[in-house]
């Protein structure tokens, strides 16, 4: 009877000293991700071997998901352009946002790259061709934005933080659309964001700028365009905007689309002008398509009807 028990205290003590091991459990703190094939945002099949620990991010938004996801520790580079949250700025850099230095990314032997729809046709093959593992997030919508944070928790084995965060974003969007989805046309205040103005460019359809406006109880004056597209000082004019948006300190462009739209003698007599909405937003935050996204979908709602979000 002794050595029985004996003998059960031996394995019980064995099996707890193993699974503190390393390797034994999931370094995420939740369950390690068993081998699968993922589809990434540009319909790619990707095989995931096991949980990534080096993690290379060639987007300031997937940097920005992943540092929300709380995988800090494992980004081991970025690029030039990942600079939120502040954090970010100390990794090590791999070159530019569309032209990554492809071999500088394979001397650091990652065991995942996170790359965006910008890398589809360059940067994706010719890392695939050296046995990288890359995996694509390229969301053009909010609920894009929130798939890509799901794949990207679901790859990394931090399922339970990403559905949390979804979670979160859902909540301050339903805070945002409980006022705004059932005003009336006439009480949408015509808008438009602006992004360049030699020449002339605004955010029109299938932009996230303009899915933005919408969900915060605006009226797009862009919204006949598609994409980013170049629109006429006249047809501006004509439509007689409300409230004028425009992204600053994005890049080297700064604040001079901010400063045209104040400033602009033919834009002088425009609604927004008149009434002193021209409003300059933090460009980085209402362009990325990451968790800050709801961020930008809050200070719309505020710019546009300071009434309903004082």
């Amino acid at each position: 009877m002794k050595n029985r028990l004996a003998v059960l205290i031996f394995i019980l003590t064995l099996a707890i000293t193993l699974s503190s091991l390393p390797g034994c459990a999931s370094p995420t703190g939740g369950p390690a991700p068993s081998p699968a094939t993922l589809t990434d945002q540009l319909g790619r099949a990707v095989k995931i071997d096991k949980a990534p620990q080096r993690i290379i991010s060639l987007a300031p938004s997937n940097t920005e998901i992943l540092f929300a996801l709380g995988l800090a520790d494992r980004v081991i580079a970025v690029t030039d352009y990942c600079d939120y949250p502040p954090e970010a700025k100390q990794k090590p850099k791999i070159g530019g946002f569309s032209n990554p230095n492809i071999e500088s990314i394979i001397a650091l032997s990652p065991d995942l790259i996170l790359a965006a729809a910008i890398h589809e046709r360059g940067v994706v093959p010719q890392l695939a061709e050296k046995g990288m593992t890359v995996f694509a997030l390229a969301p053009k919508t909010i609920d894009d934005i929130q798939q890509a944070i799901t794949l990207a928790g679901k790859i990394a084995g931090k399922d339970k933080e990403a559905s949390a965060l979804v979670s979160d974003m859902n909540k301050r969007i339903k805070a945002v659309t409980d006022k705004t989805s059932s005003l009336a046309a006439q009480d949408r205040p015509r808008a438009m964001y602006l992004i360049w103005h030699d020449p002339l460019m605004a955010a029109g359809a299938r932009t996230i700028q303009d899915e933005l406006i919408a969900k915060a109880g605006g009226t797009n004056i862009a919204a006949g365009l598609a994409d980013y597209a170049k629109i006429s000082l006249e047809a501006v004019i004509q439509s007689n905007p409300e409230v004028m948006m425009a992204g600053v300190g994005h890049g080297t462009s700064e604040d001079q689309v901010f400063q045209f739209m104040k400033t602009e003698s033919r834009l002088k007599d425009t609604a927004a002008r008149v009434n002193n909405r021209v409003y300059g937003v933090d460009a980085n935050m209402v362009s990325r398509p990451g968790p800050r996204i709801v961020a930008a979908l809050e200070e719309f709602a505020k710019l546009i009807h300071p009434e309903l979000f004082k």
